[in-house]
């Protein structure tokens, strides 16, 4: 099991992503540096991510892992597929309730194709990060049931970096619970005693669209190139 950092149980309310992503840097100080990469995910936790890598001086990137759906409990997943075609199958998922070798094929090529649509539309301004060998921060604008950012931790684990951290503003203290049982370090910044959903701790929490990560990833790009040019 992963260390558990509950900042705050308070229930005060983030003025928007991009607040609660630099509140994440300040927790986060430690991992600071060009060898850290600060993995959004899609749509929303691009936002914070890129306010996490601005305060680290790290790398951003967004992770396109998709959970593998349980048939018949779409919430509950056996697994979790990564951008290169890579899965993860949590074998007592699927031994216990007997699911076929069609039917997690068949959810690999369904999940497969919403991962090639995005990274279709996004790597044309940010090509894949490396990833093994580095400190790889994952990040979301919250969990509920955080079957999302599982898979995430999943897939991302498949790709051998040297140390795994969720990095997470806000979410229920049970999932957190069972989300740092995968990774080296959870951190979260407010475990409120009543939680209903993400957007409740948000004064601001605007739909974003894939317009939308696309400026933000070209953006990143040409800072860093800026960046690489000074030094």
């Amino acid at each position: 099991m992963g260390e558990l950092v509950i900042v705050s149980r308070s229930d005060l309310l983030f003025r928007d992503r991009r607040e609660a992503g630099q509140l994440l840097a300040r927790e986060l100080v430690k991992y600071a540096g060009a060898d850290t990469l600060a993995l959004g995910i899609p749509r929303g936790g691009v936002i914070v991510a890129q306010e996490l890598a601005r305060g680290l001086g790290a790398e951003l990137d967004v992770v396109l892992a998709r959970k593998l759906r349980t048939p018949g409990h779409a919430e509950l997943a056996m697994g979790a597929i990564a951008e290169d075609g890579k899965a993860f199958l949590n074998d007592e998922v699927i031994s216990t309730l007997q699911i076929t070798a069609m039917q997690i094929e068949n959810e690999k090529a369904l999940q497969m194709v919403e991962i090639a649509r995005r990274a279709q539309l996004l790597r044309q301004a940010r090509p894949r990060a490396g990833i093994k060998g580095r400190t790889m921060i994952i990040t979301d604008d919250g969990v509920a049931t955080g079957a999302t950012t599982l898979a995430a931790i999943w897939a991302a684990r498949q790709a051998g970096p040297r140390t795994l951290i969720a990095a997470l503003p806000v979410g229920p203290e049970d999932t957190l619970r069972r989300l740092a049982d995968e990774a080296d370090l959870l951190v979260c910044l407010r475990v409120p005693r009543h939680f209903n959903a993400v957007g409740q701790f948000y004064l601001r929490f605007h739909p974003v669209d894939d317009e939308e990560v696309l400026r933000i990833l070209k953006e990143e790009a040409g800072r860093r190139v800026s960046s690489n040019l000074r030094g």
